[in-house]
């Protein structure tokens, strides 16, 4: 792992979102502690994204088996969002407030660092999302949240999922360029393995306090990362932006 990067010949750095861009955690808090007086709204956001990777694991076992089509985020979070909400004892939450906590997804507020960190790598690369959130869901996401993306790019686009290869060497395609050209940027080393088995290069971001700041992830160095950075920012530092 460099210190410094010359990243003369770098065009393209994809972002991972939730957890490395917006702050999950806090947002779901915040919006499920308004909907639902009462609730823990630190513990129900933890089991809500707990949920995701199953489900997520469980559609892809289907499309890989030829069974059903492709899925949005915003269905699954749907499904398990019922299962929480049953766990969590409230099994008569009306329609339309069970579909306004669903769409907290879309409200989610950025990391302190992400829009003034984006916004001096804008100034050097093209800049994207590549998340498995559904085109609509990051796109209301960074209206709101003010996130300066060139393109959003996500698993709707590929139809597949990360960390199929296909999302990887999507982005590569999309702009015309090589897997080495593009870098992942991301909160999650299992999504920066995946990325440099197709040849991109990866940035890890720190984020201790994404599960909430009692629930602090380690955040060490890993040696194959091309990238350490502290946040966002610290990473335009490294990229001389």
């Amino acid at each position: 792992m460099s210190e410094v990067l010359d990243g003369s010949d770098l065009k393209v750095i994809a972002f991972d979102v939730f957890g490395t861009v917006v702050d999950w955690y806090s947002g779901i808090a915040a919006e499920t502690e308004r909907i639902l007086p009462g609730i823990d709204g630190g513990a129900f956001a933890r089991a809500w994204r707990a949920g995701y990777q199953p489900a997520m694991k469980s559609v892809m076992e289907r499309l890989a088996a030829g069974e059903g089509g492709f899925t949005l985020l915003d269905e699954l979070h749907m499904g398990i969002l019922g299962r929480v909400l049953h766990d969590f004892g409230v099994d008569d939450l009306d329609p339309v407030r069970k579909r306004e906590l669903n769409r907290a997804w879309h409200r989610l507020p950025a990391c302190p660092d992400a829009v003034a960190g984006l916004t001096r790598l804008k100034s050097k690369y093209i800049i994207c999302t590549l998340s498995n959130g559904n085109i609509g869901l990051l796109t209301e996401m960074a209206k709101r949240a003010a996130l300066p993306w060139d393109c959003v790019l996500s698993a709707e686009v590929f139809k597949a999922y990360k960390p199929d290869p296909r999302t990887y060497l999507g982005v590569a395609a999309v702009f015309d360029v090589t897997p080495n050209q593009v870098m992942l940027a991301a909160a999650h080393h299992d999504d920066l393995a995946a990325a440099r088995t197709c040849g991109l290069r990866t940035g890890y971001i720190e984020r201790p306090n994404e599960f909430g700041p009692a629930r602090p992830k380690d955040v060490s160095p890993h040696p194959d990362n091309t990238l350490h950075a502290r946040d966002i920012g610290a990473l335009a530092d490294l990229l001389g932006c």
